[in-house]
């Protein structure tokens, strides 16, 4: 049972970090408002982390290795609450860019912490189940944001915003400080283990490769939609952000399903390709009712919302699990770090579409890029995990 426990302290310090660090376009009116830039500028101001989260995955990932998840989420996440609660007394955007960034950089630790907590203390016959409650944090997280953002935003401003991000990452960072703890014993690994670089083994560098193409839409959509709703069908700020906080708690049951269902196979890719194909048809759907304004569009919005992320627990997991448990911190940071680059990518490109082009275009890309991941998921020849 201290392993549930060990797991919600991880999936509280990502959850709550998660508000500061991905919960800004949530209200990217305010922030359009607030500084007085177009839209592909605001995009970049709400996902100015991503800059942080980018430079230090990787180097909390050898931290973690080295010294355990107690310290690197502590630190981490209670570092990001002072930088974020420092950003709403900002007023120049491009100190907020530099802040955020650095927000990023710290609270990035809870990326990689708590997935090394599923490694470390649950056996592979669990761990599809654990990683998809592990990977709930983001969406709980987002959830809690899509809810409580949007109207502190419009009561208080992109500042009373900030505070509350702090706030709460600072509460998470304090528990996970306290009571996490070591492992009693070692856990059995799983998948392949070698001497030296996991590095060597094609099929990790085809995992990263799967999951850069899957960030794609799940970018466009989680950064962009909001957004849609109130420019393209009208909505209320406020009513377009509780769909997408009614969504991400069903991503949250999605993914937790998808870990039960890969433990059950004993399998991770194979049930990534099939999520893959769903989500396919999703954006297809999006696109067409995109295109010709009707209510399709908003609908497939709310669902492609939660199957863009449905199968990024499966991807992170089998990256750990090829890892081994002496690289896993390492090859997890590296893993969110490929991610990051293509949201720090793609997130101003999707911008200057949607401004050039339209809504439908943007989510016509991330339609093309989860496509052409269908043959990079290395599914075939995959043994089963440990079972």
């Amino acid at each position: 049972m201290k392993r549930w426990w060990m797991l919600a302290l991880g999936v509280n310090a990502h959850a709550g970090v998660t508000l500061g660090l991905f919960g800004l376009p949530l209200v990217m009116p305010e922030i359009e408002r607030h500084f007085g830039v177009p839209l592909a500028v605001a995009g970049v101001i709400a996902n100015a982390p991503a800059l942080g989260i980018l430079a230090a995955l990787v180097a909390w990932g050898a931290l973690a290795d080295r010294h355990g998840e107690r310290l690197v989420l502590g630190a981490g996440v209670g570092l990001a609450g002072l930088l974020l609660a420092g950003v709403a007394f900002v007023e120049r955007a491009w100190a907020v860019i530099a802040l955020l960034a650095l927000a990023g950089a710290a609270g990035s630790a809870a990326m990689v912490g708590g997935g090394r907590i599923v490694l470390r203390w649950f056996e592979p016959p669990e761990r599809g189940v654990a990683m998809g409650v592990r990977q709930v944090s983001f969406t709980l997280g987002m959830a809690i944001g899509a809810f409580v953002l949007p109207p502190v935003a419009r009561a208080y401003g992109l500042s009373g915003v900030l505070l509350v991000c702090a706030g709460v990452s600072l509460v998470a960072a304090v528990l996970a400080g306290i009571f996490l703890a070591e492992p009693p014993r070692p856990i059995a690994a799983s998948g392949p283990l070698e001497a030296g670089s996991p590095y060597r083994q094609p099929a990790l560098w085809r995992v990263h490769a799967t999951s850069a193409l899957h960030a794609v839409p799940q970018v466009i959509v989680s950064t962009y939609g909001v957004t849609c709703l109130v420019r393209l069908y009208g909505w209320d700020v406020v009513a377009a952000g509780q769909l997408f906080g009614a969504a991400a708690i069903g991503g949250a049951v999605v993914r937790v399903a998808a870990g039960r269902w890969s433990d059950r196979s004993g399998l991770r890719m194979r049930p990534l390709l099939l999520l893959t194909l769903a989500s396919l048809a999703v954006l297809a759907l999006l696109v067409a009712g995109t295109l010709t304004r009707t209510t399709l569009g908003a609908a497939m919005l709310a669902v492609a919302s939660v199957m863009t992320v449905a199968g990024n627990g499966l991807a992170y997991l089998r990256a750990g699990e090829l890892a081994g448990p002496a690289w896993a911190g390492r090859v997890l940071g590296t893993h969110n770090t490929v991610q990051n680059v293509v949201s720090l990518v793609v997130t101003p490109l999707a911008g200057v579409l949607i401004t050039g082009s339209g809504y439908g275009a943007a989510f016509a890309a991330g339609l093309a890029c989860a496509l052409i991941s269908l043959p990079v998921i290395p599914f075939r020849g995959e043994r089963s995990a440990g079972l």
